[in-house]
């Protein structure tokens, strides 16, 4: 796998999981066991034979398939790359037992899914999209349903942009299937009417590299495409993209910011994949893309693609994303299905990662820190610090000293809007599992980190996880400290929590126990989107997938006298000696 990136300057205890996925149709693939019962009269056949003969990174094919002993059980399964033997496997962690991954298929559906009358006729067809995966590609017709798979028939056949370290910086990251020694990756870039080449660094990753083995102006825009040059002197390029600089800090313009959690990815075509419930994830990508020119920046706050180290599946989301993260900052934090695994330095000691251990996350998306998941990034008048909640964060850690910094460093003169993101939820949520434990919040959660956003006036936290939407009133020590739901004037004097963790996956179940603190929840597949429309006004919306109407919102007014004004324990203790 390799990943090519550009930096552009442009001037204890704890809760695995908060909610059950149950069984993915792909544990029950016995692909091992899979031996050949090849028919005479048996075919199957894809067309196109040549994919992207038009530059294309994702295209439809069509399978025409047959058997001369049809059952109901009978599927087709994809593969890439089309050797899907398991002699081809390496040696595999003693964790992991067959059916490995390596040589299960990337998607697989049901003979009759399109064609009804299969068991009868023996005959059928599917459409399936299939993307780049740098690799070729093989189908194959399986009788003996998936527990005893037999091949009766077979045959052989995306840029992300995200701030740099300073806000004045742009990267671009690509996934590509040649290595340095093969071609010379490279951007070329510039405002319209400008060309300026500047040169990628390549960074390779496979199973090894995981821990575990597994399967200036306002409105100024930049148009940019990625080009590797052959060592025989070819070129090869791929499409133009755009996109907008981001504004300067303090900035007083219109900026549009999403947010959510645990989106994964999806199949247009309906045909089943690795970790199958996601089934939310392509309309809240739909949604977004519709809305592009009113989104400014995204933050994928964890559980990213769910992969759980099927490298394919990386590919997948990345190519659902492309449209996004192509053209606005796509910016991520860890989630435990991007980071958790034994013996890896993680806080938890589960295997969500499927061994990746952050590597691909962080490899596949740009992130602006060298230690873990954590960093700060600035757009305009928003200043956000991004929590990395698979690594201690309590008093006394060095991650809690970095929340500190970052949340005291921000000008809020400049950047009145000061967010708070993480994965797993520090600060409030009624999900039964966290109601369950007593703490509606990750245990230990908030018991330090809840005084660093009184004393440094956090607006709002927001986290994922929880795969649903919740939102608090203005909170601190459990007791709301504004009364108000959807309009505040003024200091809020607490910190709104909010969980749009439901942006693809399964949903989870919220406890039945009412709280003070809890002011809407929905059991429903959505994001939040903030709008800042200058340093006083702040508007926050709640949107489903399903259609992007607005289901919840509040909006905050202020002036900075109001940030500066004392509340409980948010300015020094004073004597009358000092």
């Amino acid at each position: 796998m390799k990943v090519m990136r550009l930096l552009i300057l442009l001037g204890l205890m704890m809760i695995e999981e908060a909610t059950s996925h149950g069984e993915h149709p792909f544990s029950r693939i016995a692909i091992h066991e899979a031996t050949f019962a090849l028919q005479d009269l048996a075919y199957i056949k894809a067309s196109p034979t040549v994919l992207g003969l038009r530059g294309e990174d994702t295209e439809w094919m069509t399978l025409e398939f047959g058997s001369e002993d049809p059952a109901t059980e009978d599927w087709i399964g994809v593969f890439s790359p089309a050797n899907f033997s398991a002699s081809t496997c390496p040696e595999e962690n003693p964790r992991v037992y067959p059916p490995f991954l390596c040589s299960a298929p990337i998607k697989f559906q049901y003979a009759n899914y399109s064609s009804p009358e299969y068991k009868d006729t023996g005959k059928g067809f599917l459409k399936l999209q299939l993307i780049n995966q740098r690799s070729d590609f093989s189908f194959a017709v399986f009788s003996g349903g998936l527990q005893n798979p037999k091949v009766v028939a077979n045959a052989p056949v995306y840029p992300r942009i995200a701030q740099g370290k300073e806000w004045n910086e742009m990267t671009v990251t690509w996934t590509s299937g040649y290595g340095i020694d093969e071609a010379e990756p490279f951007v070329v870039w510039g405002p319209r009417g400008e060309r300026l080449r500047s040169p990628a660094v390549t960074q390779t990753f496979d199973r090894h590299s995981m821990c575990g083995l597994s399967c200036g102006q306002i409105e100024c825009r930049y148009t940019y495409k990625l080009g590797h040059k052959l060592s025989n002197g070819t070129y090869i390029w791929s499409q133009e993209y755009q996109f907008k600089a981001s504004p300067y800090p303090g900035q007083n313009s219109l900026q549009h910011v999403v947010i959510f959690g645990d989106m994964g990815k999806d199949e247009a075509d309906g045909s089943n994949e690795y970790n199958n419930f996601q089934r939310g994830a392509l309309n809240t990508t739909k949604q977004l893309i519709q809305d592009l020119k009113n989104i400014d920046i995204v933050f994928h706050i964890g559980d990213i693609s769910y992969a759980n180290g099927y490298l394919s599946q990386w590919d997948q989301f990345t190519a659902q994303v492309e449209l996004i993260a192509s053209t606005v900052p796509y910016m991520i934090a860890s989630g435990n299905h991007e980071c958790d695994w034994p013996g890896s330095g993680s806080f938890y000691g589960n295997n969500d990662s499927g061994g990746e251990c952050g590597v691909l996350a962080e490899n596949m998306f740009y992130v602006p820190t060298m230690n873990n998941a954590k960093y700060s990034t600035d757009y305009g008048m928003f200043h956000f610090c991004i929590a990395d909640t698979e690594h201690d964060w309590r008093e006394g850690t060095e991650q809690y000293k970095f929340i500190e910094h970052c949340l005291a460093s921000v000008d809020r003169q400049k950047q009145p809007w000061l967010i708070f993101l993480a994965h797993r939820v520090l600060g409030y949520s009624s999900c039964i599992s966290y109601a369950e434990e007593g703490s509606f919040s990750e245990p230990m959660g908030r018991e330090s980190l809840q005084k660093l956003w009184q004393k440094y006036k956090v607006d709002i936290a927001i986290y994922g996880h929880v795969h649903n939407y919740e939102r608090t009133c203005p909170i601190y020590q459990n007791i709301c400290t504004n009364e108000e739901k959807h309009y505040y004037k003024g200091s809020l004097n607490g910190t709104i929590h909010v969980v749009p963790g439901g942006a693809g996956a399964s949903l989870s179940t919220f406890t039945s126990l009412q709280t003070k603190w809890s002011i809407f929840k929905d059991h429903d597949h959505g994001f939040a989107k903030l709008t800042a429309f200058d340093h006083s006004n702040l508007l926050f919306e709640y949107k489903k997938s399903r259609d992007r109407q607005v289901y919840d919102s509040f909006r905050i007014s202020r002036d900075y006298r109001d940030i500066l004004a004392c509340t409980v324990d948010s300015c020094p203790s004073t004597t009358l000696a000092s």
